[in-house]
């Protein structure tokens, strides 16, 4: 290749890809096995500068939208700030708010990359159901104001399958807002057999904040705290709240309560590999929590019951979504997509995911069916899954002549 490097592809100059998602957007360079930055899906929307509202206001009003600051990445937006709201730019697996977009983008090329836009080949997952107004909407935005020098478009299932080492292959990705069944055959998706659900992550937290809630669990986070002390189990914490700024709202505090969440559910919750029952469960050691107030407690079969909804659900489990899909593809390309089932997405890290899928499918194939899981043992595998089927399409010499 080193006599078209000045063409893409050379070693010279990187290709970028892009992974958008609904929990965090991957960003890096293709080759390389990680993604440089995992940027939270969300932006900070907050007032310029408060202190000198008053004399602005009149400025205000000649040039609306100029008031607003944002704030990108973790470090800006986990940090307490008066009237500052937390807004997506995703919806529904799909980019929505298109100027937000453009401010996470922006901090991209400025802040993790370094380096101008116009020097880079861009290649970017899109998700199997999204709409070509959409991805006529990225391109011109990738071509015209970042003035990318090539840009690809690739769904998301097929960098998974490509990841996991397939171009056939069932992916069952499970990630923040929604669960899909998505069959890929010979590189390309079969889209009039892509099944969803909206059970994700997210559907889990909210189930794990209904039950803390319900055992009248206290769920400071972490900000809110400024000392605490080292208690007994199951004793009322005893901790020192924190001064913080006034007009906190309610978006921000939200945003920060799932994080917690998120936490519980990845450290004590299960999937059990057979359908929930009380006596099973019983029999699994309890899983040791401690909340960010000092309040700790054992956790037991609840920490199996609160996965369960995204299993047993009567048709939107993860298990009748892979069997509806395979269901709606032809005859023959069934086997193939059996034999190769492959796992991804944040939520699908939940402890024994893969196992109850496996399971599940089992019992819902033919009895002939040679049923094969493919599922990263990694979690960075797992999470990042298409981004790094991207760092594998985008380093390949053929993609630069795409």
């Amino acid at each position: 290749m080193s006599g078209s490097g000045m063409l893409y592809g050379g070693d010279e100059i990187g290709a970028l890809v892009f992974d958008p998602g609904h929990h965090s957007l991957r960003v890096g360079y293709a080759q390389d096995d990680t993604p440089k930055a995992d940027i939270p899906s969300v932006v900070g929307v907050g007032p310029a500068d408060p202190v000198m509202n008053s004399d602005l206001e009149t400025k205000a009003d000649n040039n609306i939208g100029s008031t607003n600051k944002y704030y990108v990445d973790t470090t800006h937006i986990n940090v307490a700030r008066p009237s500052m709201e937390i807004q997506s730019y995703m919806k529904d697996g799909m980019i929505e708010n298109w100027d937000l977009f453009e401010k996470v983008i922006d901090y991209v090329y400025a802040k993790v990359v370094q380096s101008e836009s116009m020097y880079h080949p861009v290649l970017f997952s899109e998700s199997a159901w999204n709409v070509r107004n959409n991805r006529e909407r990225l391109t011109e935005l990738m071509l015209e104001k970042y003035n990318v020098p090539a840009f690809f478009l690739v769904k998301n299932a097929v960098l998974a399958a490509f990841a996991n080492g397939r171009a056939t292959a069932l992916v069952v990705d499970s990630g923040a807002t929604h669960t899909s069944a998505v069959p890929v055959h010979e590189g390309y998706v079969l889209s009039q057999a892509v099944v969803k659900s909206p059970l994700g992550g997210d559907y889990l937290s909210l189930q794990c904040r209904h039950y803390l809630e319900s055992q009248n669990i206290d769920l400071t986070p972490t900000y809110a705290i400024a000392s605490k002390d080292v208690i007994k189990e199951r004793d009322t914490a005893r901790f020192t709240p924190k001064e913080l700024p006034e007009k906190l709202t309610a978006s921000w505090q939200q945003y920060m309560l799932k994080g917690l969440l998120q936490d519980f559910q990845m450290s004590a919750v299960q999937v059990l590999e057979t359908p929930y029952d009380e006596r099973t469960a019983a029999q699994i050691p309890a899983v040791h929590y401690e909340f960010p107030n000092g309040y700790h407690q054992d956790f037991g079969p609840e920490r199996f019951k609160l996965a369960e909804s995204l299993f047993d659900h009567n048709m939107l489990g993860a298990g009748q979504l892979a069997s509806a899909s395979v269901g709606m593809c032809d005859a023959d390309v069934r086997l193939s997509l059996y034999g190769s089932v492959v796992v991804t997405g944040g939520n699908s890290l939940l402890p024994g995911f893969a196992e109850r899928l496996n399971r599940d499918l089992q019992h819902r194939a033919p009895s002939n069916t040679r049923l094969k899981m493919i599922s990263a043992n990694g979690s960075v595998e797992r999470r990042f899954g298409a981004w790094i089927g991207g760092s594998i399409l985008g380093s390949i010499g053929t993609f630069q002549q795409m």
